[in-house]
C-alpha cells in the first residue's frame, strides 16, 4: 500500500497521541531526562528536527548550552517551567514561545511545578553544529551525526 501525500504531511492529535515516546538522558546532565515523541521523522524531514516533549516534575530540559549552527524554538503547551536565558530566569507557561538564533543565548529549562511540562521543540539540523556548555566549559561537535566533545581549556587558536 502506498503512503498519500496527506499521510506523510497531515498529523492529526489521534496519530501524534498514538506515537510511543523515547526517553533521552542528555549525555552532560543525567537529570535532564525528556520523554520525546519524534513528529519531525514521520515526514521524513531532513533538515529540521520537530519534537512532543514531556518532562517530569523535577526535571530539566537539557544542560545549559547554546548551539553555533542550529536554531531551535520552543513552543510551551501545557504545565509550567522555569527557562534559564542567559544571565536570567524567566518562568514560563502555555502560550510562550522562545526562539534561539545561532550562538545565542545559552538555554535550558527545568520542571519546578507538580504537572509535567509538556512542549514542541524543533530545530535546524545543519551538517556540522558546534554546541558550547559555558557552565561546565565543554564544547561539543556534532560532524554528520558524529559527536565529540573537549574542554573548553583544550582548546588552542590556530595561528595565521
Amino acid at each position: 500500500m502506498s503512503i498519500t501525500e496527506r499521510e506523510q504531511c497531515y498529523f492529526p492529535k489521534a496519530r501524534i497521541s498514538s506515537l510511543k515516546e523515547h526517553s533521552h538522558v542528555h549525555q552532560h546532565n543525567k537529570n535532564a531526562v525528556r520523554q520525546v515523541k519524534s513528529i519531525g521523522n514521520l515526514a521524513g524531514l531532513t533538515d529540521m528536527g520537530l519534537h512532543m516533549v514531556r518532562i517530569e516534575p523535577g526535571r530539566e530540559t537539557t544542560e545549559f548550552h547554546f548551539h553555533g549552527q542550529d536554531e531551535e524554538f520552543v513552543y510551551i503547551i501545557a504545565g509550567q517551567g522555569v527557562a534559564l536565558l542567559g544571565d536570567e530566569t524567566i518562568f514560563v507557561e502555555p502560550g510562550d514561545v522562545m526562539l534561539f538564533p545561532k550562538n545565542r543565548p545559552a538555554h535550558s529549562m527545568r520542571n519546578e511545578g507538580p504537572d509535567d511540562l509538556v512542549y514542541l521543540m524543533g530545530g535546524t539540523r545543519a551538517e556540522v553544529d558546534v554546541c558550547t556548555y559555558p557552565r561546565l566549559q565543554l564544547r561539543q561537535y556534532r560532524i554528520n551525526g558524529e559527536r565529540e566533545y573537549t574542554d573548553i581549556a583544550s582548546l588552542k587558536k590556530v595561528e595565521r
